[in-house]
């Protein structure tokens, strides 16, 4: 007996031993991961990326006020495209980019800087495939889909011609956001941040050249906008090449030969938080259409405005939420999941202060939202309803999107993805339910802000109660 204890405490020691010689070769901003101050940690991380997403957030608001100086169809036209794109923007960044940052940060937490390595480069090959398929879909029968939305007459050919040239260079956009997730997984949030930042500089000035032909530049229209993004998104994708290429990023682009492994270890959660994507977005083109074909365009291009602020909060949420995979992951690889959880309810609770304080300010002046987009009364008193009603439930909005990229960096996604069913069919199976008796949007609207708090909710009880109590490597569940 005593040689059996002898000999396992030598194995406990021998362990602790590799565990700390280990430890102590980590890179400093892995170490302070695991180390540091949970809040002001987070917060460091955060504060460039919630720079950048608000940066991006305004050059979005901006384009939108330039269009709607082309009438009511344009912007009508961009509400049908914008689901669309923020679709794009969430997966790419959100959902695959954080399943991207989860796989590097996991594998960093564990010291396997090769596999870290390798992983970029599977990254870059996953993210081209993507932004070609849905380059390929809606080039081919983008018309169909936007008719379906309820598009019609001058909004279609609005939305076409602004859909044709974004989806053209779809996959800039992916290897963009692909190349950035890569660096953020080494809790490099700063980098990705700057690059974005000085792309929007000439961003915003750029749109309105090629919108209204300013100057040398051709007058586009509503595609001139989408000529900009593609612009900004083609000198970002060559800057963080360089910047990867060049050495200076914790991880490296290695040519290799591509291996299993390492796509299951960015698909397992890429591939689940995309349909968590996909959830939102079909809610928001679903409701799109009903909005239409109840109340007209008007109406449609009100509550296209008003949920535009609704999309605001996910990268104003991205900001916190990008440093919240990093650190989950880093810590959930480095075998401390109670550390990961209080990052996760730290973040959490930080992302529910902020948008719902946003939420109860616009629901306070619900109409001075959609007045910076129009003046006709119909678009205004739309999008001020549905404000009026769902914005003060935005901090559910917040906390679930919060917790749920969380849940990419812990790799356990199961959950997220039930309460985005539950938003659904809430939203949508309510929603219609409600127009059918009552022929009302603001039951609609309802339908949707519960929608919004049973989804937060959902996902808080379930982490609480244990959702990431077992975890098998490189799977979601």
């Amino acid at each position: 007996m005593s040689v059996a204890v002898v000999s396992v405490t030598a194995l406990d020691h021998a362990r602790d031993a590799l565990a700390a010689a280990a430890h102590a070769e980590l890179d400093p901003r892995t170490r302070v991961q695991l180390e540091g101050r949970i809040v002001p940690t987070l917060l460091r991380m955060a504060w460039p990326n919630m720079l950048v997403m608000l940066a991006q957030a305004a050059t979005g608001l901006i384009e939108t006020w330039f269009v709607s100086r082309l009438g009511t169809d344009a912007l009508a036209g961009m509400a049908l495209v914008f689901p669309g794109v923020m679709l794009m923007q969430m997966i790419s960044a959100g959902a695959m980019g954080g399943g991207i940052s989860s796989a590097i940060a996991r594998a960093l937490g564990a010291g396997r800087r090769a596999d870290a390595d390798a992983l970029v480069l599977h990254a870059i090959v996953i993210n081209i495939a993507l932004g070609a398929l849905f380059s390929t879909v809606m080039l081919a029968w983008g018309r169909p889909i936007y008719r379906a939305l309820g598009g019609a007459g001058g909004e279609l050919d609005a939305a076409l011609a602004y859909s044709n040239v974004v989806f053209a260079g779809n996959i800039l956009l992916w290897v963009m956001n692909g190349l950035a997730s890569a660096i953020r997984g080494t809790g490099n949030m700063l980098v990705p941040a700057l690059v974005t930042c000085v792309g929007v500089i000439f961003l915003v000035p750029l749109s309105p050249c090629l919108i209204f032909g300013i100057g040398p530049f051709p007058a586009l229209g509503i595609a001139g906008g989408g000529a900009a993004l593609m612009l900004f998104y083609g000198a970002g994708t060559a800057v963080l090449a360089w910047y990867i290429g060049s050495g200076r990023s914790l991880v490296r682009l290695r040519l290799s030969r591509p291996r299993w492994p390492e796509f299951r270890s960015i698909l397992g959660v890429g591939a689940f938080a995309s349909l968590t994507s996909v959830q939102t977005n079909v809610i928001i083109g679903l409701v799109t259409a009903l909005v239409a074909r109840t109340a007209g365009p008007e109406a449609m291009a009100g509550y296209g405005t008003g949920a535009r602020l609704e999309y605001l909060l996910i990268p104003l949420v991205f900001g916190l939420g990008a440093p919240l995979v990093a650190m989950v992951g880093t810590n959930i690889g480095a075998g401390q999941s109670q550390r990961a959880l209080r990052i996760a309810f730290v973040g959490g609770a930080i992302a529910f202060a902020l948008t719902e304080a946003i939420g109860v300010a616009a629901a306070l002046r619900p109409t001075a939202w959609p007045e910076l987009f129009s003046t006709d009364p119909r678009v205004v008193a739309a999008g001020g309803s549905y404000l009026r009603v769902v914005a003060p439930t935005y901090g559910f909005f917040g906390l679930g999107l919060a917790l749920y990229f969380a849940s990419q960096g812990a790799g356990r996604l199961f959950w997220p993805l039930f309460a985005g069913f539950l938003r659904m069919l809430i939203a949508l199976g309510g929603g219609w339910l409600a127009l059918r008796l009552t022929g009302e949007l603001v039951w609609l609207f309802a339908a949707i802000a519960l929608g919004l708090v049973v989804q937060g909710a959902t996902v808080l009880t379930a982490i609480v109660a244990g959702a990431w109590g077992k975890r098998r490597s490189g799977v979601a569940s």
